[in-house]
């Protein structure tokens, strides 16, 4: 990420901290930096034009056809919007490992870290409270307190209040990233103060923020949810575990790898592991382990949207009318199957678990 010394700053060399400690060996990261120029490019390019795809189609269906808004339709807006920042930033980035330099000067560099560090924390926020949304309106469904709350200007403020958290938690990286004249050219990255404690601050902000807290609240909001949707009778509580195993499992196993180099990385910045083997090794897995951890807002459509019976005969229909000749038999097929899935429910049973679904 563009937080601390990763490859998508380009950062490979370590010299400042070879500089402040003077425990650290500068070592040389030429085959790791031959290899991102290709890799990473095509990595983000792929990731850039598939997310887009997905989360634009879900702004476009929230914005179209939704007329009342809830706590759910204000998460899935927000979440997408957040993924649609995170992905406006990797072609800059993709520019930059391309040709290791840096070329928009320092208010870009300022600008595409706040649209990767917003994108970033704001989906992992959005998706804490969409899981928390599930686990009141489930576990908690005769509360009064509950439906209280989830009116269209409780959903507004507290996206805001999310956007405002995601704003809080990128301020240092926004404001300690700068464009900079360096002897290999111009680089974008953080340059923390010297004799701070703001470099270990953000591998721990990471790992806490980004998986520590967000695993932890899906864990237990999900083995409160699933009891209370097997106690339901009905054939679609079986899909709605699935999807709710689903979501943890894939959360965990795109993020996890992420967070543990960045947690080695932080262990190297507090003087462990300083060999120049260890260095090369954590830059390599850094560009494996981000691409994987990038991928997952590609998914986030898939995973909170597109499952949804309802949302996916949006997406059809929206598209039938963006490509009517490649989209139109399409609708048709969907229109059937979720006529007759229809008349297979009865709307007691339907209500109580598509709201997990």
């Amino acid at each position: 990420m563009a937080t601390t010394d990763n490859v998508t700053t380009g950062d490979y060399t370590y010299y400042d901290s070879a500089k402040e400690s003077g425990s650290f060996q500068v070592c040389s990261n030429t085959n790791v930096s031959s290899f991102s120029q290709v890799f990473l490019p095509t990595l983000y390019s792929i990731v850039f034009v598939t997310g887009f795809i997905g989360n634009g189609l879900v702004l476009c269906v929230l914005v179209k056809y939704h007329q009342r808004s809830n706590v759910t339709d204000v998460c899935l807006f927000n979440l997408a919007l957040s993924d649609l920042l995170f992905l406006i930033s990797l072609p800059f980035w993709a520019h930059y490992a391309a040709i290791n330099q840096w070329i928009f000067g320092n208010f870009m560099c300022h600008a595409v870290t706040a649209l990767y560090m917003l994108g970033f924390y704001g989906s992992i926020f959005f998706m804490i409270l969409m899981t928390l949304d599930r686990y009141a309106v489930i576990v908690h469904a005769h509360t009064t307190l509950v439906s209280k709350h989830r009116s269209v200007k409780a959903s507004l403020a507290l996206a805001f209040f999310m956007w405002a958290l995601s704003f809080a938690a990128s301020l240092p990286n926004i404001i300690f990233s700068q464009a900079k004249n360096a002897s290999e050219g111009w680089t974008c990255k953080e340059e923390y103060p010297e004799g701070t404690s703001w470099k270990p601050f953000s591998y721990i902000e990471l790992n806490i923020l980004g998986l520590i807290i967000p695993l932890s609240v899906m864990v237990f909001c999900y083995s409160r949810i699933i009891p209370v949707l097997m106690t339901i009778k009905s054939q679609k509580k079986h899909k709605a575990v699935k999807l709710i195993l689903v979501l943890v499992s894939v959360f965990f196993l795109f993020w996890m790898p992420y967070n543990i180099v960045t947690f080695l990385k932080f262990l190297r910045q507090l003087g462990y592991m300083t060999s120049c083997e260890w260095e090369q090794d954590l830059n390599m897995a850094a560009q494996w382990v981000e691409t994987i951890a990038f991928s997952h807002c590609c998914l986030n459509p898939i995973i909170y949207a597109f499952v949804g019976e309802k949302f996916r005969t949006l997406v059809i229909r929206i598209l039938k009318q963006w490509f009517p000749v490649c989209f139109g038999r399409c609708t048709t097929i969907i229109s059937d199957f979720s006529e007759r899935r229809s008349s297979m429910s009865s709307r007691s049973s339907v209500v109580s678990t598509t709201k997990i679904v």
